[in-house]
């Protein structure tokens, strides 16, 4: 049984359409990151100081949905997340979990081939040990109806990055 799992971070044409119109049918407008820490899902690391960024509602299920012809139902989200406002050429997928951005507290969704959420795990790791999230999600994907995982932070709900199985 294949239980490797690949981080994705958002496709690069679906950012150049976020960046146009979000996910709720909004034009959003970018700002300079004066401090910096935002967690990027264009390229799965935090945001640095002075770098311009953009706040976008995304809908990550509906999007895997659209691609796989899979229907997400109820389970269709939409949510904040940060991205760069400009083209970046960093991180967009890759065999481990995304590290930098980790925190303490996540939840990993797993959802079926059919889009259908088949439960949840919650991890309380704390962000020095983010590398023990590849054997939490090696268990999650043992199970072969796991098509894909969201990882979502606890305290905001917030779409931190998909898990595709490998």
């Amino acid at each position: 049984m294949n239980t490797t799992h690949e981080a994705r971070a958002i496709d690069a044409a679906v950012l150049k359409q976020l960046r146009k119109r979000d996910d709720a049918g909004l034009a959003r407008q970018s700002v300079i990151d004066p401090q910096g820490g935002a967690p990027l899902r264009c390229c799965l690391r935090h945001s640095e100081a002075g770098e311009r960024i953009v706040l976008v509602s995304y809908a990550p299920l509906r999007r895997w949905a659209a691609e796989t012809g899979a229907d997400p139902g109820p389970y269709d989200e939409c949510g904040p997340v940060f991205i760069h406002a400009d083209e970046c050429s960093g991180q967009t997928s890759g065999p481990r979990y995304p590290a930098e951005l980790h925190g303490g507290r996540r939840v990993l969704r797993a959802y079926n081939a059919e889009g259908r959420i088949l439960g949840g795990t919650l991890i309380e790791i704390p962000a020095e040990r983010a590398a023990e999230v590849d054997s939490t999600l090696r268990g999650v994907f043992a199970d072969p109806a796991v098509e894909l995982v969201h990882v979502r932070a606890v305290e905001f709900g917030c779409f931190m990055v998909e898990i595709r199985r490998g």
